[in-house]
């Protein structure tokens, strides 16, 4: 029963140690960044951690046996051990405060700013998270050791300690990415996890007596046990142990980055391949504890079949991105699917990539199987193993998932993984069987097929499948087919850096144009062609409204088109990019005849680092910082959208400074786009919304109002020669255009009082809520703003209003060149400019020609419905038919529809309402209805910007 019980608990603390473990990556994110190197100082800091942990606890086990030996006492191993788990859990709990406290030291420290400050944060973090990671060591040798009867028991028990600990990992690794650390945050997923390893370390406590009493632990050796290095061949065991370490670690890098390149890249997609590692190593170490018995040769064959299984596996790697879409268009765009399709996915990944995780889950086992009576400590001999087989990890994830990215794309490193199992299979070879010339021809031959494997092809690990929800005609025709269908797309670069994968994709356009586009681990993060409005816009816009745009920040290279246009402005003299990912700096040249040659541009100096940390150590400030990452379901880009990297810039920002960041609409939806906003709302007192394309969003934070309101200097500016020619590149060729892209005027937003939580580092919710949003699909549209105060500021402040009354009124150019430009991008604000037009002008050839000539595009034709209602709605025309339906019609379309450059009257809103509640037949349904509307637009008998009370533009 105590045995049954410690490896219950044994389960619950591998759950809390993979849930630390994310937790504290999460956390020292924000200290050292999100780049590649910070990740792999992270996860060297905790294998690094361990490793020392099961070599040191392994020695403490044999010096308390050999003390109860000579003493003739327990050594009481459970006792101690539960006092290690009762520490792990006092050190989780303290580490809040204490990650403030480094926090708070590290932009002190010398060199802040360069490679010497960056390896004093990783001293800051090897501080942090060291001493809990060497205690987590303790439980592989302590329970071993504990938990046997004797030497034939061992070997199963030992089987079980290290599948329980690793089943528990799973159950952590999928927990924390779909469901704690989203719902909890990270300070009290580490209080949850520093309780739950406080009463396992009191349970373990006080099983040691009960433990005792059934014979556990008692394989005590004489004092003179046996050392280590004195067991022949004990070398050759840790060397292969060292090396399916490195070539997991290193495996689990390329299956993270090819489940990213297929299903997105993602946190789920992070959180799935992981848990399917655990899984499955648990899986492989519990075969071996069902075992009867294990002869010699099962070792040597489990690394073999390990061998094949890789090799095997190869080809088919190269087509993940087929066989993913085939399984994504199975499902449909439901939110309800998320769970279900993920499930699937997790399900295809234990299929694929199972078996050989397996293999190598069972080879630790294996391995203390075949020396279990050559040394006597149990725990030692654990210990020491582990520490081996944690150090080859320790040097995939460094040297195999991170610095042979430098050099080698996935495919070439998936081969050293492979030839790296193949050694450790000739190891064991030589070592347990009599002969050594097959293990060396063995390992030639499998060596020689892994040169002669081609190539990954990249225009199909590039190919961004995953964002297709529907099937294509070939869909289920099989890759060749299906591939063969897109090759007019080209892929003339191609590169996997340790931060991601690149491509730059190359088409044809119907006009002739040659269409160049930037992915990033699959996903589109702009082209040439259809986003060149949105990457123009991000740095001419800010540029416009900013006091002094002398001096910039960008975050995200991408095409280079934002730095290319700000780089060619006259008053901009200085344009920093940070840059993540050295192959997109590799890539730039690409795309030098769409974005001003901006590679080659004077102005411009690139700073290969993670935004948040560069922005954070730039020296002096910034009239002008655009963030242009990629969406916030890709993992770590979250972190931009944080309140914390708010603050950061709204502190770089000199007097009058504008930062711009940019959202989309497309894929996400309504709270996701909420979420963001507050978040904005929460850290700039100024924030305006404007648009770059129709799903497109620009989120401006202004130092003061006075640059959001300027429409003087705006119009000046906008006149000048160089802005003239960059907005002319992004398709606005005059004042009014450009205003066309204002949304929520400055003060909306803050008026709107938008209720609900914010996104910050310590709560991280963006990332989870964008991920559900976007396997739906949709459009998130932005929250109502048309109630009485934000309508009233909003109108106030519209600089199309201001515009209006600076110029008299709006003329009937400039009124078409609005209703143009907006119908361009925004069908749903074009209704309300094109109702206007109508109310203002019936007649009119011009309107009349435009609404032919948008009379195909599909998302107006959704919206036209509508322009009869707010036509009417303008007029105070009453509306005939079932009042209660006609009145909720109304109102519907009045907030669907409300723009704040051309505010609706409320009156007429009230005014429907009576005339409801006239009815005798509808008076109750009508006063219902109008309570639950006036919930949303508050009492509508409050006048509107538009009804005569001096508010309006």
């Amino acid at each position: 029963m105590a045995r049954r019980i410690a490896l219950g608990i044994t389960c619950a603390t591998g759950f809390s140690g993979l849930v630390y473990e994310v937790a504290w990556q999460k956390y020292l994110a924000t200290l050292l960044g999100s780049h590649s190197e910070a990740t792999a100082a992270v996860i060297g800091l905790f294998l690094g951690g361990l490793a020392v942990g099961y070599s040191l606890f392994g020695s403490v086990t044999r010096r308390r046996l050999e003390r109860a030996a000579r003493s003739g006492r327990s050594a009481r191993l459970l006792l101690v051990y539960g006092g290690v788990e009762a520490a792990i859990g006092a050190y989780a709990l303290a580490f809040p405060l204490l990650f403030d406290v480094a926090q708070a030291v590290s932009p002190h420290l010398p060199g802040s700013q360069g490679a010497l400050g960056f390896a004093l944060d990783v001293v800051l973090s090897a501080a942090l998270i060291g001493p809990p990671a060497v205690l987590m060591g303790a439980t592989i040798p302590f329970l071993t050791q504990a938990l046997a009867r004797d030497l034939d028991d061992a070997t199963r028990i030992h089987a079980l300690v290290y599948a329980s600990n690793t089943a528990g990992a799973f159950a952590g690794a999928l927990c924390a990415g779909f469901w704690l650390v989203p719902v909890l945050g990270l300070v009290w997923v580490l209080v949850a996890m520093g309780l739950a390893n406080l009463a396992a370390g009191a349970a373990l406590a006080a099983l040691d007596a009960p433990a005792r009493a059934e014979g556990l632990g008692v394989v005590a050796p004489a004092a003179n046990l046996p050392a280590p290095k004195a067991v022949s061949g004990f070398v050759s065991f840790v060397a292969i142990a060292g090396l399916v370490g490195f070539a997991m670690a290193t495996l689990q890098t390329i299956f993270i980055r090819l489940g990213g390149l297929a299903f997105g890249a993602s946190q789920f997609t992070f959180s799935m391949v992981v848990a399917v590692f655990v899984l499955c190593i648990a899986l492989g170490s519990f075969a071996v504890s069902a075992l009867p018995r294990i002869p010699p040769a099962v070792l040597v064959g489990c690394l073999w079949a390990l061998v094949a299984v890789l090799v095997l596996l190869y080809p088919a790697l190269g087509d993940a991105t087929y066989w993913s879409h085939v399984l994504r268009s199975l499902f449909g765009e439901d939110a309800a699917d998320f769970h279900v399709y993920h499930l699937a996915v997790f399900g295809a990944l234990l299929g694929v990539i199972g078996p050989a995780v397996v293999l190598s889950g069972a080879t630790l086992p294996l391995l203390f199987h075949q020396l279990r009576r050559e040394i006597g400590g149990l725990g030692e001999l654990a210990g020491r193993l582990y520490s081996g087989n944690t150090v080859g990890s320790l040097l995939g994830a460094l040297v195999g998932g991170y610095a042979l990215l430098f050099w080698l794309d996935l495919h070439s490193v998936y081969r050293v993984s492979v030839a790296a199992v193949a050694l450790a299979a000739g190891l064991a070879t030589a070592r347990v069987g009599t002969r050594r010339w097959p293990s060396a021809a063995a390992v030639a031959a499998s060596l020689a097929l892994l040169a002669v494997l081609p190539a990954w092809p990249p225009e199909r690990l590039s190919a961004g499948l995953f964002r297709n929800r529907l099937p294509f005609p070939e869909t289920y025709q099989g890759p060749a087919a299906f591939f063969a269908a897109r090759a007019r797309i080209a892929v003339p670069f191609y590169d996997d850096d340790p931060t991601a994968s690149v491509a730059v994709r190359e088409q044809r356009m119907p006009d002739g144009r040659l269409n160049r586009a930037i992915a990033t681990n699959g996903k589109s993060d702009g082209s040439l062609v259809g986003d060149y409005v949105t990457m123009g816009l991000a740095g001419l816009l800010p540029a416009l409204l900013a006091d002094d745009p002398s001096r910039a920040f960008v975050i995200g290279w991408g095409t280079g088109v934002t730095a290319g246009e700000l780089a060619a402005l006259d008053s901009v003299r200085e344009v920093v990019v940070a840059e993540i990912s050295p192959a997109v700096l590799r890539a730039a040249p690409f795309f030098d005849e769409g974005n001003q040659r901006a590679s080659h541009s004077p102005k411009l100096r690139t700073v290969r680092s993670d935004a948040y940390r560069a922005l954070l150590r730039a020296p002096g400030h910034f009239g002008v910082i655009v963030s242009e990452p990629s969406n916030p379901w890709v993992t770590g880009v979250e972190m931009l959208f944080s309140s914390e990297f708010l603050e950061a810039a709204r502190d770089r920002l000199a007097p009058g400074g504008v930062y711009a960041q940019w959202f989309h609409s497309y894929e996400t939806d309504a709270e996701t786009v909420a979420l963001v906003l507050r978040t904005t709302a929460g850290v700039f007192d100024h924030v305006a919304v404007w648009y770059a394309t129709g799903i497109d969003l620009l989120v401006l934070g202004f130092d003061s109002p006075e640059a959001a309101q300027g429409l003087a200097r705006l119009e000046e500016r906008a006149a000048r020669p160089d802005f003239r020619a960059g907005l002319a590149r992004c398709g606005i060729e005059g004042l009014p255009e450009l205003l066309a892209h204002e949304l929520l005027p400055l003060g909306v937003l803050h008026a709107a009082r938008l209720e609900g939580p914010v996104h910050t580092l310590l709560h991280p919710r963006l990332s989870h809520a964008a991920a559900r949003a976007f396997f739906a699909g949709q459009q998130g549209p932005l929250p109502s703003t048309a109630s009485v105060e934000p309508a009233r500021i909003g109108a106030r402040n519209s600089l199309v209003g201001r515009f209006a009354a600076r110029h008299g009124g709006l003329a009937k150019a400039d009124l078409a060149a609005l209703a143009r430009e907006t119908c361009e991008h925004r069908p749903r604000e074009c209704i309300a400019w094109l109702a206007r037009w109508k109310h203002e002008a019936p007649e009119s050839r011009e309107r009349r020609a435009l609404l032919r000539e948008l009379a195909g595009r599909p998302g107006l034709r959704n919206e036209r419905q509508g322009l009869g209602t707010l036509a009417r709605l303008l007029a105070s025309t009453p509306v005939g038919g079932d009042p209660w339906a006609s009145t909720n019609e109304t109102v519907a379309a009045f907030v669907r529809y409300y723009h704040h450059a051309t505010p609706f009257p409320r009156a007429a809103l009230a005014s429907a309402w009576t005339r409801c509640q006239d009815a005798p037949a509808y008076r109750q349904r009508c006063a219902a209805s109008r309570a639950a509307w006036e919930a949303l637009l508050g009492d509508l008998s409050q006048p509107g910007p538009n009804d005569g009370n001096g508010d309006g533009p």
